[in-house]
């Protein structure tokens, strides 16, 4: 059985410029980061405990607030620290990202700002 790997992210992003800027910013932190591009995937993968997953919540194929649910539904992928980003516009989607058990809700300028600062938090070195 091998460690678990605290320095993996897992996110569902199908936005170049954020993956890009996601992978950018982890390699920085010395994190490693796995996309995924189906809500399958990301429950599988969640298993697998990293320690941080991000989620566009407008990304439609992996049904975000329906996968944040079975996530926070799962006493083993529960405790992961689950952070969508949304245009700032979006407030009722940001209502049931929460609704659903999404611990940070950002909109996507505030979530590209305070990136590094959001991994430093989740064990990233800068």
């Amino acid at each position: 059985m091998h460690k678990q790997d605290n320095k993996k992210i897992l996110a569902a992003v199908d936005d170049l410029f954020f993956s890009v800027k996601i992978g950018d910013t982890a390699k920085r932190a010395g994190m490693s980061v796995e996309f995924v591009k189906s809500d399958k995937d990301l429950l599988d993968k969640a298993k697998e405990k990293p320690t941080l997953i991000i989620v566009d919540l407008n990304f439609a194929a992996v049904q975000p607030i329906k996968v944040i649910g079975k996530l926070k539904a799962n006493t083993e992928t529960k405790p992961i620290s689950l952070i969508g980003f949304l245009s700032h516009i979006q407030a009722e989607l940001k209502q049931k990202a929460i609704e659903a058990g999404c611990n940070m809700v950002l909109a996507k300028s505030a979530f590209s700002s305070n990136l590094p600062q959001i991994l430093k938090r989740h064990g990233g070195v800068f």
